[in-house]
């Protein structure tokens, strides 16, 4: 049995430092043999940019996942060519900058991870469902666990269902709000709606809550800033049995 760590949506330099400050104790305390963060948020205004990505793989990460803010940093956009830090799948292959799988070799075994994002209330992107289903027929490994940034919960239920069965775990992101309906689903496939996010606890989403107070209330441009105060890591660990890409455990986290 193995244990994968996936960490949810990581917000700004307070993200990152708490991030630093703690990930290396919960992999030590869960046993944990791989690490996977999305880190789309990471950067100071949203986006990822070499600095964040380099201060989320420093803190232990194996595979940085993306979503909507993939390629917000155009300045940033080399990230892509390293190989372990990944974006949606389902942008276009022709113009977008890296890809949306990556398989992590562990030698005995290897691990697939899949970054995917969905298409209600989001970019019109290519079908998620569709682009899954191909990425799947050329993997070669059973242990594949998938990323599923979305903004709707009831197209990640869907996706969870539509997987499951075919790969080891599927997690939402994007809402920033963890879900309590973490689940083995057909006797394989972990899964949860949203794995919620990495930042301050006291914040609306990560930023400062009067900006998005007033922005809700009033309807007026306003400018968000990344809140200050307590963070916290939102996450979960599933064991798996890396010969057959089969969950026996999922288990939420969040850390204080």
């Amino acid at each position: 049995m193995k244990n994968l760590l996936f960490i949810g949506d990581v917000v700004g330099k307070a993200g990152c430092d708490f991030l630093a400050e703690k990930l290396r104790l919960v992999k030590k305390q869960y046993n944990i043999d791989i690490t996977v963060v999305n880190a789309e948020n990471s950067a100071q205004g949203n986006g990822v940019t070499k600095y964040s990505a380099d201060m989320v793989l420093n803190a232990g990460a194996d595979v940085i996942t993306t979503g909507n803010h993939a390629f917000k940093r155009h300045e940033s956009l080399e990230i892509y060519n390293g190989g372990c830090i990944i974006r949606p799948a389902n942008y276009p292959e022709e113009g977008c900058p890296g890809s949306g799988v990556y398989v992590l070799d562990m030698g005995a075994y290897s691990v697939a991870v899949i970054n995917m994002s969905g298409t209600v209330y989001l970019d019109p992107l290519d079908n998620p469902f569709t682009k899954t289903d191909e990425i799947l027929e050329e993997l070669e490994t059973p242990n594949i666990f998938v990323d599923f940034h979305a903004e709707a919960t009831s197209e990640k239920k869907a996706m969870g269902y539509h997987l499951a069965g075919k790969v080891t775990g599927v997690f939402g992101t994007h809402t920033h709000v963890q879900t309590a309906d973490e689940c083995i689903l057909s006797g394989h496939t972990a899964y949860i709606t949203d794995a919620g996010m990495t930042g301050p606890e006291n914040s609306v989403l990560g930023v400062e809550i009067q900006p998005a107070v007033d922005r809700l209330r009033f309807r007026m441009p306003v400018r968000f800033r990344e809140a200050e105060g307590p963070c916290m890591m939102c996450g979960v660990v599933v064991e798996f049995d890396e010969k057959t890409g089969k969950s026996h455990k999922i288990e939420r986290i969040i850390i204080r």
